[in-house]
């Protein structure tokens, strides 16, 4: 079966992104944007209609920003990242920032109501200039709101999210007697929806950070039948006891390299549905192939979700059973 393609409003939807930046002596200022093509050049755009527009009609004035500091030279990215109600920035910076540079990003940040973190090295050197809270994003079907920090992977879509989420879980079917196992489950995206129907939750994430996010986002939402474990599920997974146990229904949402290291594991759980959420439909193929001429499932739904308009790229969707 194919299932009806998911769709919303096509602009603004972009809440989180990487923009870089870079200072044109000849345009005697800074672009702040995307790459051209080609990725040798910053397109030079005022704004930007498909990233939420807290940040999309703020282009010309991170530009200008940038423009006034001391280090305009050496910012070469911005991360842009948005919640319910609050949004925040990253500003990577690869010489060390004055005090009146300070006091400039201090004062754009109360003027905007945007919070600027710092990034003068890798991620774990990111922090906080000014005072902030949580960044969230709320799932009301199912009454949870869960935290985020700014450089944290997130889907990028709010409204088709929710829409993946609902699909996910109609096409799982869970009841209180399941035992769900969530593969590459983020900051809990799907395993807390998932919590709110099944009797138990089993996340798995390879991101240290995400992991402690998801158990956080699970205790604030005081959900208890969740368990979250952090796993490289590209290597040898099945050497994990909490992943050598018996699941009536698997979710996995794998990176654009798909899941296939990690599929004899969900065919030794005896799952009885499988459902594949994919950023890449080749490889959602690829492992298609294997759950199918492998080891037994059958792929009965299949569908799209248009998480990315204005680009070629789609979320991908499956569901298999496992024939009797």
């Amino acid at each position: 079966q194919w299932a009806e393609p998911l769709s919303a409003h096509p602009w603004g939807y972009r809440r989180r992104a990487r923009l870089s930046v870079r200072d044109v002596p000849g345009k005697g200022r800074v672009l702040v944007g995307f790459r051209e093509k080609q990725g040798r050049f910053v397109a030079d755009i005022g704004h930007c209609d498909v990233l939420d527009p807290v940040f999309g009609h703020k282009l010309e004035a991170l530009s200008e920003l940038v423009g006034q500091l001391s280090v305009r030279s050496a910012v070469p990215q911005i991360e842009i990242a948005v919640g319910d109600g609050s949004s925040a920035m990253i500003i990577r910076h690869l010489a060390p920032l004055t005090s009146e540079d300070v006091m400039i990003l201090k004062k754009w940040s109360d003027a905007q109501h945007i919070v600027v973190y710092l990034q003068p090295k890798g991620p774990d050197t990111i922090q906080s200039l000014t005072e902030h809270g949580p960044l969230q994003y709320t799932l009301s079907d199912f009454d949870l709101q869960l935290s985020f920090r700014p450089e944290q992977f997130i889907q990028v879509n709010a409204t088709i999210n929710q829409q993946l989420i609902q699909r996910a879980l109609e096409w799982l079917n869970v009841d209180t007697q399941d035992r769900v196992l969530d593969l590459f489950c983020g900051l809990g995206n799907f395993t807390l929806p998932l919590a709110t129907r099944a009797k138990e939750v089993v996340g798995v994430e390879g991101d240290a950070s995400l992991v402690e996010s998801a158990k956080a986002n699970a205790a604030a939402n005081q959900l208890s039948n969740t368990s979250f474990h952090v796993a490289d599920l590209s290597l040898a997974p099945d050497t994990h006891a909490f992943l050598r146990q018996s699941f009536d229904a698997v979710l996995i949402d794998p990176p654009r390299s798909g899941a296939e290291s990690v599929l004899p594991v969900v065919a030794a759980s005896q799952a009885k549905r499988i459902v594949y959420v994919s950023c890449n439909p080749a490889t959602l193929a690829r492992d298609a192939g294997i759950l199918v001429n492998e080891y037994g499932y059958q792929l009965n739904i299949a569908g799209i979700a248009d998480m990315f308009p204005h680009t070629a790229h789609v979320e991908s969707i499956a569901l298999f059973d496992l024939e009797s």
